[in-house]
């Protein structure tokens, strides 16, 4: 059975397609999503999150396949450390090759990437590509590990709750910069 039936995906995807914000369990905390491409979409969240853009934020996907475009200039040991850590909970921030829009990337020269394990994520980025992906929470408070959380800090802000129990890991994946393998977080 999909994590997340077929209708419940079209309601999603209607959502998303709209500009929407959804939240949703990912594998260790809450996150807020949206479309990529949704420069609207994008800043609903980043009003949410009280953010500044400048900060950026990461795409999820369900496979490594659908970042192919980010890819591109990247050396084979540097593909293959990808492979070898995806699925799971690890971002990793790779330099920008000019594929992601600028109010995803901030105002950073790197984007921030993670094919996912959690199997509600990687549904959802089955039916939609890749999301952006934020932790569900206000800048400067702990990330939502439940979907009450979630609606105390954003109420009617979001438009859909996706069901689902988060994973095994324990709070947001961690980030490392490919180049320099520098622990982000």
């Amino acid at each position: 059975m999909n994590a997340v039936a077929g209708w419940r995906r079209n309601l999603i995807s209607a959502y998303l397609l709209g500009d929407g914000v959804i939240a949703y369990p990912t594998e260790g905390v809450w996150g807020l999503g949206c479309l990529p491409a949704s420069a609207q979409a994008v800043a609903r969240i980043l009003a949410l999150k009280r953010r500044s853009w400048e900060q950026g934020l990461l795409l999820v996907a369900a496979d490594i396949s659908q970042f192919e475009d980010y890819l591109v200039g990247l050396d084979n040991d540097k593909r293959g450390e990808l492979e070898n850590n995806w699925p799971g909970p690890v971002t990793y921030l790779l330099p920008d090759n000019g594929v992601a829009p600028r109010w995803v990337i901030g105002n950073n020269t790197t984007v921030g990437l993670r094919v996912s394990d959690h199997p509600v994520v990687r549904a959802l980025c089955e039916s939609t590509g890749p999301l952006v992906s934020t932790s569900a929470n206000v800048t400067g408070h702990p990330a939502a590990v439940t979907s009450l959380q979630v609606r105390q800090y954003f109420g009617a802000g979001v438009d859909h709750l996706v069901p689902g129990q988060l994973g095994n890991s324990i709070g947001p994946s961690v980030i490392k910069h490919l180049v320099t393998g520098e622990k982000i977080r």
